[in-house]
């Protein structure tokens, strides 16, 4: 019983005062990448799950996240393409359910965060990562009548640096990943 009560302070303490939780809408976020595919074209791909929470605190000028992409829901139209991308030689879904960004300090421009910068995680691998948040928007959601918060995010990595070089260099090492994303106020 002790150690319970430092272990809630400590989780309480992460979380900013005044900050609003919003829960990831599934519906509405999919997380997608592109890279060259042998140099002749780009190839796309999406995830179909993603779940996580944001916190934000526009008054305080503070954004975190949290979000977890089940890697075995990769989609590129192309049934042979994700059972290969599922399999050891891309996203060894097996062994690697989840490809995390735990984003923890976020720039503002003014009233509106522009990057949040944290750490993702892909392959066990973790690194830091600066996502460029285009877009960034909160307001009542005209159906849901509850506040909505969403955004446009964007990075790029290099899949070597996660251990991920099947096919190198004939398939681009440099990923762009391009996130939508909403989450509805808890």
């Amino acid at each position: 019983m002790r150690m319970i009560a430092p272990l809630l302070l400590a989780t309480l303490a992460a979380v900013p005062a005044h900050a609003d939780t919003y829960t990831i809408d599934a519906k509405h976020t999919f997380p997608s990448f592109e890279l060259s595919h042998l140099g002749f074209s780009t190839q796309r791909g999406r995830f179909n799950e993603t779940k996580g929470t944001l916190s934000f605190d526009k008054a305080n000028q503070t954004l975190t996240a949290d979000i977890r992409i089940k890697a075995a829901s990769v989609d590129t139209g192309l049934d042979k393409l994700e059972e290969h991308l599922r399999g050891p030689d891309f996203f060894n879904a097996e062994a690697f359910p989840e490809i995390t960004f735990k984003g923890t300090s976020a720039k503002f421009d003014g009233e509106r965060p522009v990057v949040l910068g944290g750490e993702f995680t892909l392959l066990g691998v973790t690194r830091p990562l600066n996502l460029t948040l285009n877009n960034f928007r909160c307001g009542m959601h005209p159906r849901l009548q509850k506040e909505v918060c969403g955004a446009d995010a964007s990075a790029t990595i290099k899949r070597s640096d996660f251990g991920m070089k099947y096919a190198l260099p004939a398939v681009g090492d440099s990923v762009q990943l391009l996130i939508q994303v909403e989450a509805v106020k808890d």
